[in-house]
């Protein structure tokens, strides 16, 4: 029999991971985090909501995104102070990476509360294992800067980096950066991960210039991590 599950604590700051497309990826333990929680704090209440109307869940949500971070992080940090389990959600994915997050969080741990994470779906972690390039040694980069003399400079600077590099991409960006590969990278092995975990999920490899003649030709959707092989991979 499964011992009895200790209770959510009070004043605690729960990350919860939630799927990055299909919805059976959520864990029991964010399930029952987010049911037991006294308020959630989402990227996008009404994208979150849909999700918690799907696990038939009710509670109440308050918006915590880029440009209100301040000021939420402040109101989150006296709701713990009143003892309340304030649960922590992006609208996919795990909190922090490459979604708001880590403000609230290292506020919260200065002011002496507890953080939990309820770990589940990442998109980096589900590129990379599937990818068939080297994990025992990566660098996650996020996105990168959207002016093009910001970008050439730090993927110039990745040239020298050890081991499997990850990005972020979105669609209106994904060309413009297999140019900037091609020229910076251009023998190295590229994987495409698109629409992960979702029905049209799809892994796209080859040099940079292979994958910009193929993405040339076709309609570009979803949002993409993008692999490069580590310099020194066989």
């Amino acid at each position: 029999m499964q011992p009895e599950l200790p209770p959510l604590r009070a004043g605690t700051l729960y990350l919860v991971a939630t799927p990055i497309g299909n919805l059976e990826d959520i864990t029991v333990r964010a399930i029952r985090t987010l049911r037991e929680c006294d308020l959630i704090a989402a990227e996008d209440t009404r994208h979150s909501g849909q999700l918690l109307k799907h696990l038939g869940i009710s509670k109440p949500l308050l918006s915590y995104f880029q440009f209100n971070e301040a000021r939420r992080s402040e109101e989150i940090l006296e709701r713990l102070r009143r003892g309340e389990k304030v649960a922590l959600v992006t609208d996919a994915g795990t909190p922090g990476i490459s979604d708001p997050g880590e403000r609230v969080v290292k506020a919260a741990l200065a002011a002496g509360f507890r953080v939990e994470s309820v770990p589940g779906p990442c998109s980096l972690v589900a590129a990379l294992t599937a990818s068939g390039f080297a994990t025992n040694e990566f660098q996650f980069i996020g996105f990168l800067p959207h002016k093009p003399g910001e970008r050439r400079k730090q993927l110039a600077k990745l040239h020298e980096v050890a081991g499997t590099l990850l990005l972020y991409e979105s669609p209106y960006r994904i060309l413009k950066l297999l140019r900037e590969l091609r020229d910076i990278f251009p023998d190295r092995q590229i994987v495409l991960a698109r629409e992960l975990t979702k029905k049209f999920e799809e892994f796209l490899r080859g040099t940079p210039a292979q994958l910009l003649a193929l993405l040339e030709k076709r309609s570009i959707k979803g949002e993409f991590v993008v692999l490069i092989q580590a310099s020194d991979s066989p």
